[in-house]
């Protein structure tokens, strides 16, 4: 497998210090030390690949490593935190991802047996081990990025392939749960999709419930099951990521932010922003100016 990766490193070498488009679809590679304020975000339903470095996600109160011989899989939109690190040898973390679809998947589960989901599995992110067939996939896929004429028709045929190597893994099951209307997965996942559009307003349980067709009680088991975050702690997350763009891009102070995320209290507010990013928001906000101002400067002296 050294070979694959050696070419899959030379093909993604060119990407940027951030999350950087291919010219393929749904496909993005990145490079290098990244912020913490942009590892820490809500990442979309994907599967991603490290060739070089390693990563850990922190998604609730379950932290995931992996590397160059495994894969993340990611089923539903999670809140999450990562940290990125340089290989043993020095050279800088690099990494491809692919971002997932349910009419694709549902396209291939058209024609292919369900994957064997183990007993009581409902949790929508995990780390299996690479295989070469999928790092095979890998390599037709990116080597397109020399090809751009070609993506049109073969892009869609080597996506399929790297789903598929990804259903024959131990993560298949989250990726037939995306596509299954009815699934836990599913309904957790609409339910997912309403909090990220009305984050802001107060949650009713109930209404939540009764938009995945579940009781109270498996609603909130279920939601903590797929996404390791009870749903109040996926608004509360999905708030202070929102409070933390807004500081930094709209000159507001820290009381109409936090009216806007829907706070009532600033005092509330500062306490859980301080809890989650380690400063109170001014200061938080600040440091972050200050390193993308650092980040520019060395990108032009570069």
């Amino acid at each position: 497998m050294l070979e694959q990766l050696n070419e899959l490193r030379r093909l993604a070498s060119r990407a940027e210090n951030r999350p950087t488009e291919t010219g393929i679809p749904r496909v993005f590679m990145v490079q290098g030390s990244i912020p913490e304020h942009e590892l820490t975000a809500v990442y979309e339903p994907m599967v991603n690949l490290i060739l070089q470095g390693g990563k850990t996600l922190t998604v609730g109160d379950q932290a995931l490593d992996y590397d160059p011989a495994t894969y993340f899989v990611m089923s539903v939109g999670l809140p999450a935190a990562g940290v990125v690190r340089s290989a043993v040898d020095g050279a800088p973390y690099l990494a491809v991802a692919l971002t997932l679809t349910a009419p694709i998947l549902a396209e291939l589960f058209a024609v292919l047996p369900d994957p064997t989901k183990p007993a009581n599995a409902e949790q929508g992110f995990s780390v299996a081990s690479v295989t070469p067939e999928l790092l095979d996939a890998w390599v037709r896929m990116l080597r397109l990025m020399d090809c751009p004429a070609d993506i049109p028709v073969l892009a869609p045929v080597f996506e399929r392939e790297i789903l598929y190597r990804v259903l024959q893994g131990p993560a298949g099951w989250m990726l037939r749960d995306i596509a299954v209307p009815d699934s836990t997965l599913a309904r957790v996942n609409k339910v997912i999709k309403r909090i990220r559009s009305e984050f802001a307003q107060p949650l009713v349980m109930e209404v939540l419930a009764e938009e995945a067709a579940m009781s109270a009680s498996a609603f909130h088991r279920h939601f903590k099951a797929v996404t390791s975050l009870s749903p109040l702690q996926y608004q509360k997350q999905l708030r202070l990521l929102e409070a933390r763009k807004l500081l930094m891009t709209t000159g507001k102070n820290v009381a109409a932010v936090a009216y806007d995320v829907g706070y009532d209290s600033a005092t509330q507010f500062s306490r859980e922003y301080g809890r989650a990013f380690g400063l109170p928001p001014a200061k938080d906000a600040l440091r972050i100016a200050a390193a993308i101002k650092m980040r520019a400067q060395a990108t032009a002296s570069s």
